[in-house]
């Protein structure tokens, strides 16, 4: 009767263990969760925010898109996120350096720059070396901005001097230029172009292989739900979000 008694209390604590762990898994992510995402994870990460809140009911993901340099500087300045996922580990160091981040920082795609000309590509732009003739205007992203480092570091390793008409602050507003018909050609990534396919040509050039970008993602120390935050990056870093990102045309890191 004792060993009887004693088995059933085991069975009961054993029973209630299992339900706490399973309660605390199911309130790990919950509440809203603010995430500062590279202008180039738009659709991507919009996707990843929908599956996450079905797969984390209770949680609401809220996004602000833009240039990875100016997201950082508004997290050093102390804009409330729990999340960061830069477009350069140059942005994200921004970040670790001025002890915002909490942890190590994780590569989790990597992206690749392509040529972006009107539907039909009038102007024949087939090579890196042709946005440099005469009368053909071009948009490149700002130096600060990873695909601006990019498109300055795959121009000066071809020797091609390029002077843009206009400099964007984010990927985005460089490839509306070219669906808007204000330049001939944009310097954006691969992903980008794919995403606007009815509108732009994306034209592959090999000097883009030496100025591909690791795209690096963290939890936010000063962020408002670090533990929701830290279960949105392990989704990112899950196999159903990698899918999302990988037919997104994004690489494995």
């Amino acid at each position: 009767m004792r060993a009887r008694y004693i088995g059933a209390a085991l069975a009961a604590v054993t029973a209630a263990a299992l339900t706490a762990c399973g309660s605390d898994s199911d309130s790990a992510a919950s509440g809203p969760i603010t995430v500062f995402a590279a202008a180039s994870l738009t659709g991507s990460f919009t996707q990843i925010g929908k599956d996450f809140e079905a797969a984390n009911p209770g949680t609401t993901v809220t996004f602000s898109f833009a240039g990875s340099s100016a997201l950082a500087t508004q997290i050093d300045q102390g804009a409330p996120a729990d999340v960061f996922a830069a477009a350069a580990p140059a942005n994200m160091k921004t970040v670790t350096d001025a002890g915002n981040a909490d942890g190590t920082p994780q590569n989790f795609v990597k992206n690749q720059l392509v040529i972006a000309v009107p539907k039909g590509n009038p102007n024949n732009v087939t090579t890196l070396a042709d946005l440099a003739k005469p009368g053909v205007k071009v948009a490149l992203c700002a130096p600060q901005v990873p695909c601006g480092a990019a498109a300055q570091k795959a121009l000066q390793s071809a020797s091609v001097p390029v002077t843009p008409v206009t400099q964007e602050q984010d990927v985005k507003a460089a490839l509306s230029k070219v669906t808007l018909g204000e330049v001939d050609a944009a310097l954006v990534y691969r992903t980008d172009a794919r995403a606007a396919a009815g509108d732009v040509d994306g034209i592959e050039f090999p000097e883009s292989a030496g100025a591909v970008n690791e795209y690096p993602i963290v939890v936010l120390k000063n962020g408002p739900n670090r533990t929701g935050g830290q279960a949105f990056v392990n989704y990112v870093l899950s196999p159903p979000a990698r899918k999302v990102l990988t037919d997104a045309g994004f690489q494995a890191p």
